[in-house]
């Protein structure tokens, strides 16, 4: 008797937003992760090495620390290599009035004037600008709209909100 066995295979697909990033944006981030994977691991291995040889590490609050300090670490330098490795790293968006990542926008919600930055706070730098990532319930709403549309969405305290898109303009960093 002869059994055949039949396997599916189900392919999904993810896709990733690309982030905006200005080349200084890049060059900075890119600056830290240089550093973390270089001189930073270095310097943690160093801490966690010395801890160790003050003996019993069960009871080691340093060596504990440097592991956790470590952890943290790790999870940024891949947080920083997906961010670089996805970038659309140049040139802003072009100056249209249409609301997409890498523009300034100032809007009406509800009763208040905002002005902010949509996309990631990593690509705003040291300014002093709000940034909204446009997959926020804010940004998804007004993502692709243009200025002088009134839109609606979903705020997380559950209310309804009307939001007036005043301006977008490219972030210059």
């Amino acid at each position: 008797m002869t059994e055949t066995t039949h396997t599916q295979t189900t392919h999904t697909q993810t896709t990733r937003t690309q982030t905006w990033l200005t080349q200084e944006a890049y060059d900075r981030l890119k600056a830290e992760l240089d550093h973390l994977t270089g001189e930073g691991r270095t310097e943690i291995a160093k801490r966690i090495e010395a801890a160790r040889q003050e003996g019993d590490l069960r009871e080691n609050g340093g060596y504990h620390a440097a592991k956790e300090e470590q952890g943290k670490q790790e999870a940024r330098i891949r947080q920083l290599e997906d961010l670089l490795r996805h970038a659309k790293v140049g040139e802003p968006p072009a100056d249209d009035g249409v609301v997409e990542p890498g523009m300034v926008v100032e809007a009406r919600v509800g009763q208040t004037t905002m002005k902010f930055l949509l996309g990631s706070r990593e690509s705003a730098g040291h300014t002093e600008l709000d940034v909204y990532s446009e997959k926020s319930p804010l940004g998804v709403a007004i993502n692709g709209r243009k200025a002088g549309e009134t839109v609606t969405y979903v705020a997380p305290n559950g209310k309804e909100m009307d939001v007036e898109i005043l301006s977008a303009t490219p972030f210059s960093g």
